[in-house]
């Protein structure tokens, strides 16, 4: 059984992780990050590559929440403060009422991750994404779609800041990810674990329609506005996605929401 631990004073020294959040978001937490909300601690207490650290909840919110405490380790404290002390805590109106502390086990490198995946896998390649909607979305998108693992290159936000994580709806601790180090070699890595690697841009030279992917497909996607590297783009299949006259940029949430529908739709009916 959980333990629920009260607190009565914002500088209580067990809280230390959760003082001054927005704060604490800018300068990182050493290996640590903060879930946010219900739906999202759902996905922390289910996921292998997860564990909790430590819970925080509004006095008024804990019977409602009585079955997800139950899931809890025995050995996770529940902090449990009244919602005016869980505000100064914060540093702001926690409206949800629920945070958690928690940590990453054992991340996989690069290869790690690509060695243990299925034939008909997709997976995706971000590069230099730095906008944390974009990889909340991306994630959000990735999970739904099930794509199998994301590789983030070294100039990519972290997927596990509180914002991001909140905006995947948790799926930023559902889907698997690595990070490559700096001036690796994305496009190596891909073929090394016989992944095509299928670039998007949209100059790319090959309609999304009219891609039929083959085996396993690492679909690569670069930040809005520069985009992708032309030497990354070289070395892939360069794919783009038709649009109105005039008009030639989608957000890159959303363009790998349509490409990952696509490629989910071709490993359905086998072509993947």
């Amino acid at each position: 059984m959980a333990m629920i631990v009260p607190i009565d004073d914002p500088s209580d020294d067990r809280i230390h992780a959760y003082r001054d959040i927005r704060e604490r978001d800018l300068v990182g937490r050493d290996g640590l990050f903060v879930a946010e909300g219900k739906v999202v601690l759902e996905k922390l207490l289910i996921s292998s590559a997860y564990r909790p650290c430590s819970l925080l909840i509004a006095a008024h919110r804990l019977a409602a929440l009585a079955d997800l405490i139950d899931r809890v380790p025995d050995d996770v404290p529940v902090f449990v403060a009244a919602q005016g002390i869980l505000d100064d805590i914060a540093g702001f109106a926690l409206h949800r009422g629920i945070l958690a502390i928690g940590r990453r086990i054992d991340p996989p490198t690069p290869d790690m991750l690509l060695a243990g995946q299925p034939e008909r896998s997709i997976v995706l390649l971000l590069s230099a994404i730095a906008n944390h909607d974009n990889i909340g979305g991306i994630f959000r998108n990735a999970a739904g779609f099930g794509a199998d693992a994301i590789l983030l290159d070294s100039d990519c936000c972290d997927p596990l800041y509180r914002k991001s994580i909140r905006v995947s709806v948790g799926a930023a601790l559902l889907v698997p990810f690595a990070r490559l180090t700096r001036g690796e070699d994305a496009v190596a890595l891909l073929e090394r674990h016989g992944f095509a690697p299928v670039a998007l841009s949209p100059a790319g030279t090959v309609d999304l329609i009219d891609f039929v992917p083959q085996g396993r497909t690492a679909a690569i996607f670069g930040a809005e506005g520069p985009g992708l590297a032309p030497d990354l783009i070289a070395a892939s299949t360069s794919v783009r996605i038709p649009m109105a006259a005039g008009f030639d940029s989608l957000n890159v949430a959303t363009t790998s929401g349509i490409v990952l529908h696509h490629l989910a739709a071709a490993r359905r009916k086998g072509d993947v």
